[in-house]
């Protein structure tokens, strides 16, 4: 498999702020939000999916420590960007309007 030399190019139709739902996996069916996205390892941070226990020693701010439960990445593939007007998930296009290009919804056309 070939590494991208520039990360830069990686783009992806789903951002921080939108509700996607998974598509595949243990979790498949569940919808959330993108808390955070990494485009130049192609995953985000969907909140409520995908759940790790992280193991943490005591420390000043965690005076106990113990297990935590977080959130881990998971690939930008196994998710869909959620369509909330008609409640399906749908596939982002990019359109140019005006000057600027905007992502719009493949089934309704409408603005994302």
């Amino acid at each position: 498999m070939r590494k991208m030399k520039d990360k830069a190019k990686r783009k992806m139709s789903v951002k921080k702020g939108d509700t996607v739902v998974v598509i595949t996996g243990p979790d498949k069916g569940k919808k959330g939000k993108v808390l955070k996205s990494f485009p130049s390892k192609q995953r985000v941070i969907v909140e409520k999916v995908n759940f790790i226990k992280k193991h943490t020693k005591p420390t000043q701010q965690n005076q106990q420590g113990g297990i935590i439960e977080k959130e881990a990445p998971i690939h930008v593939s196994n998710v869909m960007l959620m369509n909330t007007k008609i409640g399906k998930p749908t596939k982002a296009v990019y359109r140019v309007i005006g000057d600027t290009r905007v992502r719009v919804c493949k089934i309704t056309g409408d603005e994302i």
